[in-house]
């Protein structure tokens, strides 16, 4: 069985929304059983499923501290998620989490992480 995280989504810094990869992003405890890294994913949110890139971690290239979040980024989904409850499913560990040399350098990785996630979930979605 794949993880599931579910719970409220809190506001960040909308770093990522300036970067053009808005994030539903979820605190976690630093306990959670969830491996830090990046994921091809799938979103939840009333019932209805989004295809989304996940980040697990601390965010090392914006140094927004010690916290532990989960990032969800939908792909091909517009709307404000704040305070809403949302389920996600972990399907496959794309990569660690790591830390660039400027939000250049992490943008260019974002579009190579959601080709990756999508290549996984069209994979999912033809069985």
């Amino acid at each position: 069985m794949n993880p599931l995280v579910k719970g409220k989504v809190a506001g960040g810094n909308r770093l990522g929304r300036t970067l053009g990869f808005p994030t539903a992003n979820i605190p976690l405890k630093e306990d959670d059983p969830v491996r830090n890294g990046v994921y091809a994913a799938r979103v939840r949110i009333d019932g209805t499923e989004h295809e989304a890139v996940v980040n697990v971690g601390h965010r090392p290239t914006v140094g927004n501290g010690p916290d532990r979040v989960l990032e969800a980024h939908l792909l091909d989904f517009e709307g404000d998620l704040y305070g809403q409850t949302i389920e996600v499913e972990l399907l496959e560990f794309l990569r660690e989490e790591q830390r660039f040399g400027s939000t250049e350098e992490l943008s260019r990785q974002i579009e190579a992480d959601k080709k990756r996630a999508r290549e996984r979930l069209r994979r999912d979605s033809d069985l």
